[in-house]
């Protein structure tokens, strides 16, 4: 039986940036559509304010965008080490614990870890979904948990065909952030499609690095990453292009009124350590902190573009 620091290191906590940037970004952004901070502050003293723009009620929406941002990651992590455990894609393993392949757990015990967590992210939608009055968000939702489990799993899950970079730009950025703007203020900008944009770029820059780095064994499993598809040269200069593009990204929010967007440059310092791995040729185990460096640069570029839009 898996212990639980064993459990904790099975969700991968590293990917978890992931999951809060794109909330981060939709809320700032969210913001960023009612005037900023400071016109919800001027709107909440009128004689007669207006309860679904109030910061509280955002910020309560805002809450369960993450619950459910943060369990769908969650439940992926679990479903991937599941159905990779019992393909026997994880026997030659590079990288961090998998709790299936290593024995450490019964596979029937993540799967249902997996399942819990996908039954976490329905609860805290269903009350985003009542509240907002976003109707809409229940197939997207739907569809999220389909690709969150089908990534690896069933008799061809599409991380297994070089799609996985596709999936998580849709999901991890463009229906993260904008989902999270539309159920705060019904509303979605200019800022925000670029901001998504960027996000979703960074997810995949993510990707593409921990698929770098198994390369030599995703061969072997006959796994056809994007990775591998690409070749360890052209993966590492399309690391590096995935990193860059959200920077030029910047330049939306900044001719669309918000010129403190700028703010989220300061992040590019985070992307120095990770770009000088993989660009030095670096493989197998070296290549494991720019994964979770990335995560990182990517939730300090939403959290300081997310601020840059709500002023």
């Amino acid at each position: 039986m898996a212990t639980f620091p064993q459990w904790v290191e099975g969700a991968r906590l590293r990917t978890l940036p992931l999951a809060v940037a794109p909330v981060l970004l939709g809320t700032g952004a969210a913001l960023g559509v009612l005037g900023g901070l400071s016109a919800l502050v001027i709107g909440s003293m009128l004689d007669d304010p207006d309860p679904d723009v109030s910061l509280s009620f955002l910020l309560l929406k805002a809450a369960l965008a993450l619950i459910v941002s943060l369990a769908l990651q969650i439940g992926s992590n679990y479903a991937n080490d599941y159905s990779d455990g019992v393909r026997g894609t994880d026997d030659v393993r590079v990288g961090p614990l998998r709790l299936t392949a290593s024995g450490a757990a019964e596979p029937e015990a993540v799967k249902r870890a997996a399942f819990i967590s996908f039954g976490v992210a329905v609860a805290a939608g269903a009350i985003l979904v009542i509240i907002s009055q976003a109707w809409w968000l229940i197939p997207v939702g739907a569809a999220a948990i389909w690709a969150a489990w089908f990534y690896t799993g069933g008799s061809k899950p599409y991380g297994y065909r070089a799609m996985g970079e596709l999936f998580v730009f849709v999901f991890f950025g463009l229906v993260a952030t904008l989902g999270t703007t539309y159920a705060l203020v019904s509303a979605i900008s200019a800022a925000a499609i670029a901001g998504a944009v960027a996000i979703g770029l960074f997810a995949c820059a993510v990707l593409m690095v921990n698929n770098l780095r198994d390369i030599p064994t995703d061969r072997q499993a006959d796994k056809l990453t994007l990775a591998v598809l690409l070749g360890e040269k052209r993966a590492r200069l399309a690391y590096t292009l995935l990193v860059f593009l959200p920077y030029a990204l910047l330049l939306v929010p900044i001719l669309t009124g918000h010129p403190a967007a700028v703010l989220a440059a300061l992040s590019l310092v985070l992307t120095i350590s990770p770009l000088q791995v993989v660009l030095s040729g670096s493989e197998g185990t070296a290549l494991i902190p720019p994964i979770k460096h990335t995560g990182l640069a990517a939730l300090a570029y939403a959290a300081l573009l997310a601020l840059g839009l709500a002023l």
